[in-house]
């Protein structure tokens, strides 16, 4: 199955950025970042930014812009079968190089989990020297911490 990214969620005035690799079945469904009812990551932002939980998808992108943070994915395009990342093929980077330039008070990025850290050192070259921290993935699929562990490592937004 052909699988394309999403357009990032971001404001000019963004300093973090969390990248994902690509969104899985039930986000592209839903046409939206971390749409999983059991993937951690809205859970985590409202719980570390200590915002009110919401399931409204407008009112979560603007509580990450108010935040100054920028999520997008490492993989502009992929084949995979399923929403697993160990099944990605025939992938394509996003154009890091232009949006980094749009965004240039951006000087931290986040990863969410190894395989976006992965494909972005594959496949990404960039000339500014940014922070680069690898968090435990979101995904439902990554059972191997708890919740409250991996929690604990995404805390690191609020030192950023």
């Amino acid at each position: 199955m052909k699988s394309f990214s999403f357009s990032p969620i971001s404001a000019k005035d963004a300093n973090l950025l969390i990248l994902g690799t690509m969104p899985g079945t039930k986000s592209l469904e839903l046409n939206q970042y971390y749409g999983h009812a059991q993937n951690n990551f809205w859970k985590f932002i409202f719980t570390i930014l200590q915002e009110d939980s919401t399931s409204d998808y407008d009112t979560k992108k603007t509580i990450l812009m108010k935040h100054k943070i920028a999520v997008w994915d490492v993989l502009q395009f992929c084949d995979r079968v399923g929403s697993l990342d160990s099944a990605i093929k025939n992938e394509i980077a996003n154009d890091f190089e232009t949006f980094l330039a749009e965004h240039p008070n951006i000087t931290t990025i986040l990863f969410n989990g190894q395989k976006a850290a992965a494909f972005f050192k594959k496949y990404v070259s960039i000339d500014k020297t940014f922070q680069l921290i690898t968090l435990p993935s979101s995904s439902p699929a990554n059972a191997s911490k708890s919740f409250e562990s991996k929690l604990k490592e995404w805390k690191v937004i609020t030192t950023l």
